[in-house]
């Protein structure tokens, strides 16, 4: 990976964005564990080569994907995906792309272009999403090293349904808070 410099976090997200399952926490993990000065710029290369990676799918998505979808989901789970989708889209791709696996995050990159998800919101939810996750996993490994990739991963893998539903807890609450400032602020322009 020294050949590849910087490029090396980029390079292993967009592999691994592109439908070859590769190791993308581990190398980012590593980078940023031999070189703390860059930390911000391992996770924006891993962020955006996780993005640009996923355009394939996207198009695939966009083409015909629906049949694919569809093959690979319960019904139900697929409307869930898409009212998730209609009532925001946005935030329905950035949560899962912040989540390790084994979150099937490319179901919901082909589900984002099956629901039409416009391009440039798609990359940037992708962008932002896995820029969080990849934040967060880079100052985990600085605080308690390298090995607790594998004991985080361990433990999301084996609770993925607790994890997701904290962090779905969390944006909700932090979205009703929001729109709950929004209304307070509102009446006392009145």
């Amino acid at each position: 990976m020294k050949v590849l410099g910087i490029w090396g976090p980029f390079v292993i997200a967009f592999a691994d964005s592109a439908l070859l399952g590769m190791p993308v926490d581990f190398i980012v993990a590593t980078y940023v564990y031999q070189d703390r000065r860059r930390l911000l710029v391992y996770v924006a290369m891993a962020s955006l080569g996780s993005a640009l990676g996923s355009i394939p799918l996207y198009i695939i998505g966009y083409l015909g994907g629906e049949k694919v979808l569809r093959k690979r989901i319960s019904e139900d789970r697929f409307l869930k995906i898409h009212r998730s989708f209609e009532q925001h889209e946005f935030w329905a791709l950035m949560f899962p792309g912040m989540l390790p696996p084994p979150m099937p995050f490319k179901l919901f990159v082909l589900g984002a272009a099956v629901f039409e998800m416009r391009f440039r919101d798609f990359l940037m939810a992708i962008f932002a999403g896995r820029f969080v996750r990849f934040l967060v996993l880079s100052v985990l490994v600085l605080w308690f090293g390298p090995q607790i990739v594998e004991i985080f991963g361990s433990l999301i893998a084996h609770h993925w349904v607790w994890a997701v539903s904290v962090l779905v807890g969390g944006a909700g609450l932090w979205l009703a808070l929001r729109q709950r400032r929004r209304a307070v602020a509102g009446e006392r322009r009145d």
